[in-house]
């Protein structure tokens, strides 16, 4: 797989030339691929709601590059909505956003304002709402009169619509029960499986992460400070704890099992790993 997606040298400083100057993100580097499931993790204030809101333009770097395939988005700056349409980011909360009188009209506000026609519009609002889990028997609806987990779904489905080639999302399943989470979850793989795009998700749950993404970086003081497979990852759990991060639960168990003795490999992350490293400890036949 090709990056889609370059950071360069990022810096972004707030509060540039008063006394309460901070870099947010600084001499960030780091791709992003064509295609994969991307986990980005980090201790609050470690930049990564800074970093995201970069990848598609909404914040400008004080220093440094964001590359959208070979080219700077800033590099002509009365084009960066189009960035905006190729980079779709969904904000933690985003029902707060919502604003139409129907929950048809609030998915086709962003596929109007790319200027496609009628019939366009609407084949993607319904594609988008299928994919957010939501029925059609919910379009003609105020999306006021919806649940909250309704209203989540609602607000992904109008950044599903314009059919980005990256779809970021900050913490998709943050204030959700455990039945909603899932469910959520559930649609966002299939949604990046069926689909092919790219898919960058933030998330204070190891677990998620854990399960869902194919490659993880780990933000910390400003800067990336770990990246690799979840296996990689997790299997530097005492660092990850050091920067102020959790593991897994599963990685917790495992860890303990080898405190107490145990031969297995403490960077078990999924029930399926701890499963098979068990069975291996007893001479079974792992799990496929």
């Amino acid at each position: 797989m090709k990056p889609i997606i370059r950071v360069e040298n990022l810096t972004h400083t707030y509060g540039e030339n008063t006394p309460f100057c901070r870099s947010a993100v600084k001499d960030v580097n780091m791709e992003i691929l064509e295609g994969e499931f991307l986990g980005i993790i980090g201790h609050t204030g470690s930049g990564k709601s800074t970093l995201i809101q970069h990848l598609n333009g909404l914040l400008k770097p004080t220093s440094g590059r964001i590359l959208l395939g070979d080219r700077d988005i800033w590099a002509e700056p009365k084009k960066i909505r189009e960035v905006r349409f190729r980079v779709g980011l969904v904000f933690q909360y985003p029902e707060y956003q919502l604003f139409e009188e129907t929950v048809y009209k609030d998915v086709a506000f962003g596929p109007k304002n790319m200027g496609l026609d009628e019939q366009e519009i609407d084949r993607r609002v319904r594609s988008a709402v299928a994919f957010a889990g939501l029925g059609e028997d919910l379009l003609e609806k105020s999306p006021f009169d919806l649940s909250g987990g309704q209203k989540r779904r609602v607000a992904i489905a109008g950044v599903i619509a314009m059919e980005p080639e990256v779809l970021i999302l900050d913490e998709p399943s943050a204030g959700l029960d455990p039945a909603g989470r899932r469910s959520m979850l559930e649609n966002i793989r299939s949604y990046h499986k069926e689909k092919g795009t790219t898919v960058v998700m933030v998330s204070h749950s190891m677990d998620e992460v854990a399960e869902n993404v194919d490659r993880i970086i780990v933000l910390a003081n400003a800067g990336v400070v770990m990246s690799g497979t979840p296996h990689e990852v997790f299997s530097r759990a005492q660092e990850l704890l050091d920067v102020g991060l959790n593991v897994p639960q599963v990685t917790q168990v495992a860890m303990e099992l080898v405190r107490q003795g145990v031969g297995i490999d403490p960077a078990a992350y999924t029930v399926m790993d701890l499963r098979n490293a068990l069975a291996a400890l007893k001479g079974g036949r792992p799990n496929a």
